[in-house]
C-alpha cells in the first residue's frame, strides 16, 4: 500500500512541480519562457567556461590510474588500512572518489561483483560510495563556473571532510555489518 503511494506520488511529482514554477511565474507577472532561456543561455557559459578545467581533471585521473601510481600507493598504505579495520581492497575505490565518481564507481561495482553485495567490502564501498563526495570535480566546476584560480582552504576542508566520511564509512559498517 505504501509502495503504491510513493509511486504515485513520484509519477506526478517532476510535472506537478514545473506546473507550480510556471504557474507562480504567471501569478508574478515573470515572463517565464524568456528567463528560462536566459537561464539556459547562462548555463551554457558557464559549462563552456568550466571545460578546460574538467579535461584537465579527467587527464590527471587517466594519468593516475593507467601509471600504475593508485595500485602503488594501495599497497604503500594497506598496513594502515588493515589498522583502521579497512580491508584493502575498498583502498583504491577511497582513493578514487575525491577524483572521480564515476571511477568510483566503477571500482565499487567491481568489488561488489567480485565479493558479493553482501560482503563486508562491498557494502563499506557503498556506504563509502555514499559518504564521500567527488572533491575535485566539484572544486573544478564550482571555481571555474566563476573563475577562482586560487582555492585557499576549500581543498584541504574537502579532503578533511572526505576523510571523515571514509572513517565514519569503515566504523558504521563495521559496527552495523560486523
Amino acid at each position: 500500500m505504501f509502495q503504491n503511494v510513493v509511486n504515485g506520488i513520484s509519477s506526478i511529482a517532476i510535472p506537478l512541480i514545473i506546473f507550480s514554477i510556471v504557474l507562480y511565474g504567471y501569478v508574478k507577472k515573470v515572463k517565464v519562457y524568456e528567463s528560462f532561456t536566459t537561464g539556459a543561455k547562462e548555463g551554457f557559459e558557464v559549462a563552456i567556461r568550466i571545460i578546460p578545467y574538467l579535461v584537465a581533471i579527467l587527464v590527471a585521473i587517466g594519468a593516475f590510474r593507467a601509471s600504475g601510481a593508485l595500485d602503488l600507493l594501495t599497497s604503500l598504505l594497506s598496513p594502515v588500512t588493515s589498522f583502521i579495520g579497512m580491508p584493502a581492497e575498498v583502498l583504491p575505490m577511497a582513493m578514487m572518489r575525491p577524483l572521480s565518481g564515476s571511477g568510483a564507481l566503477g571500482i565499487v561495482s567491481e568489488l561488489i561483483n567480485n565479493f558479493g553485495v553482501e560482503s563486508l567490502i562491498g557494502r563499506m564501498a557503498a556506504v563509502m560510495e555514499g559518504s564521500t563526495e567527488t572533491t575535485f570535480y566539484v572544486l573544478a566546476v564550482y571555481f571555474g563556473s566563476i573563475s577562482i584560480t586560487k582555492s585557499r582552504h576549500a581543498v584541504p576542508a574537502a579532503l578533511l571532510a572526505d576523510l571523515a566520511g571514509i572513517l565514519s564509512a569503515v566504523i558504521i559498517t563495521r559496527v552495523v555489518f560486523g
